[in-house]
Formats: C-alpha cells, sequence, structure tokens
C-alpha cells in the first residue's frame, strides 16, 4: 500500500468504497465522534467542504468511540446527529478504531505516514489529515487544530 487509493472503507450501509474514486482530489481524513468537546469542529469541516468541494475537496469522516465511547452505538444515529446540528454532507462512513489491533488499515497506514508529537497513536477524535491529489499524505493536525487552521496548506493543494 503506498498511497490512501490502494484502501477500500466501509460506508454506513456496510458496503465498501474504494477510495480511488477520489483520485485527483485533495482529501481531509478525520476521526469523528459526536459526544465529544471537540465535536464543534464539525462546523469548520463543513465549512471548508462548502468552499471548496467545487475546486476539488473531499472531507471523509471516520466515526471512532476509542476514546471515552464519545461516538453513538448506532451509526444512523451519528449521521443524523452531524446532518442536523451541524449541516455535514461530506461523507460520514463506518464506524472504526484508529489504535490497537483492530485499527483500521487506513489509520494504521496514515499513521505511519505522519506520526504525532510523541508516537504514532491518534490521542483524540478529530485528528486530521491532509491528503494531496496523489494519495500521499502531506500533514497532520492535532486534535485542537480548528479545520480553519488548514485552510493555508489546503489551498496549495486545489487545482
Amino acid at each position: 500500500m503506498t498511497t490512501v487509493y490502494d484502501f477500500t472503507v466501509k460506508m454506513t450501509n456496510g458496503e465498501q468504497k474504494a477510495l480511488s474514486e477520489y483520485k485527483g482530489k485533495p482529501l481531509i481524513i478525520v476521526n469523528t465522534a459526536s459526544k465529544c468537546g471537540l465535536t464543534p469542529q464539525f462546523k469548520g469541516l463543513q465549512e471548508l467542504y462548502d468552499k471548496y468541494k467545487d475546486r476539488g475537496l473531499e472531507i471523509l469522516g471516520f466515526p471512532c468511540s476509542q476514546f471515552n465511547n464519545q461516538e453513538f452505538a448506532d451509526i444512523e444515529e451519528t449521521t443524523q446527529f452531524c446532518q442536523l446540528n451541524y449541516g455535514v454532507s461530506f461523507p460520514i462512513f463506518a464506524k472504526i478504531d484508529v489504535n490497537g489491533e483492530n485499527a483500521d488499515p487506513l489509520f494504521t497506514f496514515l499513521k505511519e505516514q505522519k506520526k504525532g508529537i510523541l508516537s504514532k497513536n491518534i490521542k483524540w477524535n478529530f485528528t486530521k489529515f491532509l491528503i494531496n491529489g496523489n494519495g500521499a499524505v502531506v500533514e497532520r493536525y492535532a486534535p485542537t487544530t480548528e479545520p480553519n487552521k488548514i485552510e493555508e496548506d489546503l489551498l496549495k493543494l486545489l487545482s
């Protein structure tokens, strides 16, 4: 596996989606949680998406309950919460683990490409990865990094 395009991920309906469908587009891949102090970042992510989707940006959200169990058990509840409270229209995928032996292979790859400050493990919800149009991981952002702080780096990748 050499780029994010080599991976498939599970959609909320259980079907698989090849990330190769996003070839040529910059991506923000983020592990999310609906009941976290950082949950309001959905608003900032949606604002970036609205502003730049016509220029190719895609944002891919992956709900995760590994940090204080801050995600709904039912994925339908998660997607409804995101849409109703933050107007989320970018794709939200099936709930995953981002660390440990059951970590989703995509997130294992992302962590190998861009390690955190002290380790490669993801420390909390809303860790964000910026991916270029070739599928390479360009940057990793801490959970507390607000989405608008990614905008300058994102602009370098937009066509």
